[in-house]
């Protein structure tokens, strides 16, 4: 762990073929050290990071239905927050300063965005959650906030600057249309420049001001509170659950009150209810298609004119497949989830599943027929591409 807990690890770049995206860091030095620890950064971890993206794409994004969008904008001691989608006039319309855009799900549209996201991989699919690209002219940012998750701040072109505090008093402002931190007293900061990486850990406060004209890449990574876990089972297990029989009560006695609850119903409803139970097969089954279920704005496009089941056979045995971009895919055991859906792992194909699953890329392989079937019916809805 940093000690002292407030002081965050700074690696400098290195000119040296070992640097990394954690720098002198191996992802086990790393996870033991910092994650959901302490803070780190890191120069030059990613040199070209977000060269492929320019402004004028994430405006484009911006401006679709299917991609979740907001604009935040500070003036005057005054924060504004408008949802999307934002047309190119209405951005053109902004001030010179002060406002920021910020763009979800990056990876689900940009190939770059994806691949990107496999370098993060030494922490498991399930924990993660997306990209988000702001983009912000001078004096952009959000205000000083905290976030409920671990995030990897990697910095693409232009300049931030970052502040950071460990502090314990995370009261927000109210009525605040974010959650803006009431009293910040930063402890540590830095100009992030292109392929600079920040990492915070939950409830780490935090402020980002454009020094420029810039865009930051945040990779965040799924934190979902207890009771919307407990919630969301329970919804599982009301799909599943299958309880014979119904209330039956012929030992009914007379009662004095009519409409009082007896102690008698009151026991029959609670052996009843003691009857719900719940195995180690129901939290996996439930677990893999929680954690796999496409957020609320995600398209997949069923293919208009699809190859023959013969001819995918064939593309795949020559060229392999891929994920779509929008796909999520985890696997435990004899299982695989995609899309909130679960289905059988075939074991003749395991081995070219699962490196789908991991890498997002199967190399080319001969299906098993049962797989084949399986792999044509995620072809045909849009989840995986030649």
């Amino acid at each position: 762990m940093c000690l002292p807990q407030e002081t965050a690890i700074i690696i400098p770049a290195m000119m040296t073929a070992k640097q990394g995206l954690l720098g002198s860091l191996t992802p086990a030095t790393f996870l033991r050290r910092h994650w959901q620890k302490c803070p780190l950064f890191v120069r030059n971890a990613i040199p070209d990071c977000g060269a492929w993206l320019q402004p004028e794409t994430l405006f484009e994004l911006a401006a679709r239905d299917d991609v979740e969008s907001r604009l935040v904008i500070h003036t005057r001691n005054r924060w504004t927050l408008q949802h999307g989608p934002f047309s190119r006039a209405q951005l053109r319309r902004l001030p010179d300063r002060g406002w920021t855009l910020l763009v979800q799900g990056v990876e689900q549209h940009q190939h770059e965005a994806a691949d990107l996201l496999q370098r993060f991989s030494f922490i498991p699919h399930a924990r993660l959650d997306d990209l988000m690209v702001s983009y912000a002219p001078p004096g952009g940012g959000v205000g000083p906030h905290f976030d409920s998750y671990d995030v990897f701040l990697l910095q693409g072109a232009g300049t931030r600057r970052w502040r950071i505090s460990a502090q314990k008093n995370l009261d927000v402002i109210e009525r605040a249309p974010l959650r803006i931190l009431k009293h910040f007293h930063h402890t540590q900061e830095w100009v992030a420049e292109r392929g600079d990486l920040l990492y915070l850990p939950p409830r780490y406060a935090h402020d980002g001001v454009a020094r420029d004209a810039c865009m930051t890449l945040s990779v965040g990574f799924r934190a979902p509170r207890k009771q919307e876990l407990a919630a969301q089972f329970l919804e599982y297990l009301q799909d599943e659950l299958q309880l014979p029989g119904l209330y039956e009560d012929s030992d009914l006695t007379l009662q004095k009150h009519p409409a009082e609850l007896s102690s008698a119903t009151l026991d029959k409803i609670s052996h009843i209810l003691k009857d719900i139970r719940w195995s180690a097969r129901d939290i996996h089954q439930f677990s893999g298609r929680y954690l796999t279920e496409p957020k609320a704005q995600t398209v997949f496009r069923p293919l208009r004119r699809p190859a023959t089941l013969p001819a995918f056979v064939r593309q795949v045995a020559t060229r392999g497949i891929r994920l779509a971009l929008p796909t999520r895919m985890l696997f435990r055991g004899s299982d695989v989830f995609i899309n909130g859906e679960n289905h059988p792992l075939n074991a003749e194909n395991r081995a070219a599943l699962i490196q789908l699953a991991n890498r997002r890329v199967a190399r080319p392989f001969t299906p098993a027929v049962a797989t084949a079937r399986l792999l044509y019916a995620w072809y045909c809805a849009g989840y995986l591409e030649i």
